[in-house]
């Protein structure tokens, strides 16, 4: 998409932080971190988020290179979170489905704005 912030990103017209990339995934550090490691996996090709018909086989293997990424970045035996934001409740800031990975600190449990804890 021509307006896509991350399509632009994989594209190279906006630098980023390179973390790694293969011929279907692009994975660059986040530009406003929520952790000392907080990286962002995304597919080459455009999906807005999970609800926009994306492919079984690319979901697999778009999970198969978090761990590579999270050990790239130093947290593949510490631990770290991953997270997918789909839909206007879910805060997601970039209409470009993503992972995010979390990590470098020790961390609890999620809590929600407005709601007690679930």
């Amino acid at each position: 998409m021509d307006d896509c912030l991350f399509c632009k990103i994989v594209s190279g017209d906006i630098p980023s932080a390179k973390i790694y990339e293969d011929d279907l995934f692009y994975a660059f550090d986040d530009i406003e971190p929520e952790a000392p490691v907080h990286t962002l996996v995304v597919p080459k090709q455009h999906f807005d988020n999970l609800q926009d018909g994306v492919p079984e086989d690319l979901l697999g293997k778009m999970l198969a290179v978090v761990p590579k990424v999270a050990a790239l970045k130093g947290v593949g035996e510490s631990g770290y979170r991953t997270v997918i934001n789909t839909g206007p409740d879910s805060a997601a800031t970039v209409g470009h489905l993503h992972i995010h990975i979390l990590g470098g600190t020790k961390m609890g449990r999620f809590t929600f704005e407005g709601s007690a804890r679930l």
